[in-house]
């Protein structure tokens, strides 16, 4: 987008132009027309005359200051002066010199079919003009008539050229500052998009990581609550302590590894390994240290996934896992990886409540270790914002094109991922789809 500053200089630097080639012309005429006036001495015409030709010479000189603003106008004007003044004068000073350049100025304005028309009728004026006078008395003879015709002609066939050639330049001008501002509008959606990413990502390893570490704080609070003995206390408070320190200790890690791409330029590269669906050994663990009774099944030939996409696959399971840990009460967690032709197929079900809340599976009873939780999976507490655990995984899905289907099911809820193996990332409309959990 053109400066304030710039486009006022601009139009300053055309009125300098157009003033200095107004002066130019109106030095030039006035000083032949001068010129040619002491030559040919006093008394040669009456001073009525000679009075009247140079007002004739003021108003064609002076119109050209406005030829830009009226060209049509001015070309008529200075026409009009020189069919009054060359009858009159008997000194052929260069007045034509201001309808030229007025014609010029008229085509290069785009005013073509008047520019044309003026041509044509000064040929016409005087051509008849000519034709009138008697065989000895011409002015102007066919090889000079010719010449004329040329010349208005080339006028105004220059003009169109420069007319032709400013709409291009004015064009191209155009497509620049529609490029630059593609291209910033471009940088800004990227900059929101990165920003996006990150924020999925820190939500999703600081969300499982400390609902994990919430879940094993609140189970051996529940336990010492039962038995608070030293000798039935101790242990559990260990094992509840060794489970936080190794789900704080890869939080940490992870987070790293997400906010690596902040780094200044001088600094190191993170060195951790990005998580993948090689770490879901080490997620399953974790959700075993905090009461979940978590099983891996794979079907189908594993292959190797791009990096992107195999982040993509982990941060989905990793979320199931998290919300079945937070929301489901839930006792067992089925993790089923199917490898099917050209795309991969995620399926995360539990036997805990669905998300209408509430609904313990039947012949169950919950977790005696589990703490309650604050809100079933498909509403958020009262006061509080619903979560946007199924959304993330949906656009992580949907940026690689593929889906996510999340409900309940007879038994508990079960969250189904299908990822093509072979898309490229695309970026996904940021909607909130039905049924939303955390």
């Amino acid at each position: 987008m053109a400066h304030p500053s710039s486009a006022r200089r601009d139009r300053a630097v055309a009125w300098a132009a157009g003033t200095g080639v107004t002066l130019a012309v109106t030095l030039f005429v006035v000083v032949w027309t001068a010129v040619a006036t002491l030559r040919a001495g006093y008394g040669g015409e009456p001073l009525a005359r000679t009075v009247t030709g140079w007002a004739l010479v003021a108003v064609g000189c002076g119109a050209l200051r406005y030829r830009h603003r009226r060209p049509v106008a001015v070309a008529a004007v200075t026409l009009l002066a020189c069919c009054a003044y060359y009858p009159l004068s008997e000194q052929d000073g260069p007045l034509m010199v201001t309808f030229a350049v007025a014609l010029y100025t008229a085509a290069a304005e785009g005013r073509f079919a008047a520019s044309v028309a003026l041509a044509a009728t000064t040929l016409l004026a005087v051509g008849a003009g000519e034709v009138r006078q008697a065989p000895g008395n011409r002015q102007i003879d066919d090889t000079s008539l010719v010449m004329l015709a040329g010349w208005l002609i080339s006028l105004v066939a220059v003009g169109r050229a420069q007319r032709t050639r400013t709409a291009y330049l004015h064009e191209a001008e155009q497509r620049a500052l529609a490029a630059e501002r593609e291209q910033e509008a471009r940088a800004r959606q990227s900059a929101t998009e990165e920003r996006l990413r990150i924020a999925r990502e820190v939500h999703d390893v600081l969300g499982h990581s400390i609902s994990l570490i919430n879940v094993q704080a609140g189970a051996v609070l529940h336990r010492l609550s039962k038995n608070p003995a030293p000798e039935a206390a101790l242990p559990a408070a260990r094992e509840a302590l060794e489970a936080v320190r190794a789900t704080s200790k890869d939080a940490l890690r992870e987070l790293r590894s997400t906010l690596g791409v902040l780094r200044q330029a001088d600094e190191a590269a993170p060195t951790a390994p990005a998580s993948g669906l090689d770490r879901l050994g080490e997620l399953v663990e974790r959700a075993r240290s905090a009461g979940l009774d978590a099983e891996i099944r794979t079907e189908g030939i594993p292959r190797p996934l791009p990096p992107p996409l195999d982040l993509a696959a982990y941060r989905i399971v990793q979320e199931s896992l998290t919300n079945v840990t937070r929301h489901a009460r839930a006792r067992t967690a089925l993790i089923t990886l199917t490898w099917a032709g050209d795309e991969l197929r995620l399926c995360v079900e539990d036997d805990g409540e669905g998300s209408s809340g509430g609904r313990t599976p039947a012949g169950r009873a919950p977790a005696a270790d589990a703490p309650r939780a604050d809100a079933s999976r498909g509403h958020a507490p009262a006061g509080r914002a619903p979560g946007s655990g199924i959304r993330g995984m949906s656009e992580r899905a949907r940026a690689f094109g593929g889906d996510l289907t999340a409900h309940d099911t007879a038994d508990g809820f079960r969250v189904t991922a299908r990822l093509p193996l072979r898309a490229a990332p695309t970026t996904a409309p940021l909607t909130t789809p039905e049924g939303n959990q955390e």
